[in-house]
């Protein structure tokens, strides 16, 4: 069986990641952890739990892999203040769905959009 063809929309994203950069991973990575914490935030307002936990745990996961992923050896010093920065989201995250509070999911988009910025820089610099 042959699989089903890709829409036009997953073929430009998967070409897009293909082709990227490691810094525009970096980006595309922000940019996803701040879809998926919209659509939390979204789902909180509107009360839909389960709908809320199942974004807001995709948005975890991304910042959790950008912790995970940074060259302690070769990145300092930006990654030993990148690294609390992260625990911060992550923990702010966690306070967001105990009390279910949007408003701590804005804190931590705000927050990463600022270094999605910085890298949004460097990428177009290099």
């Amino acid at each position: 069986m042959t699989p089903p063809a890709a829409t036009p929309q997953a073929s430009y994203r998967e070409n897009a990641v293909l082709s990227a950069s490691p810094v525009e991973l970096v980006v595309m990575l922000y940019d996803g952890a701040n879809r998926f914490l919209r659509l939390a935030g979204a789902a909180m307002r509107e009360r839909e739990i389960e709908r809320a936990h199942n974004t807001l745990r995709r948005a975890e996961l991304i910042v959790l892999h950008l912790d995970e992923v940074l060259d302690d050896e070769r990145g300092e010093p930006i990654a030993g203040q990148l690294h609390p920065i992260y625990r911060f989201c992550l923990e702010h995250m966690r306070r967001a769905r105990f009390d279910l509070d949007a408003g701590k999911l804005e804190e931590v988009s705000e927050l990463l959009g600022e270094l999605r910025e910085s890298w949004a820089t460097i990428a177009h610099g290099s």
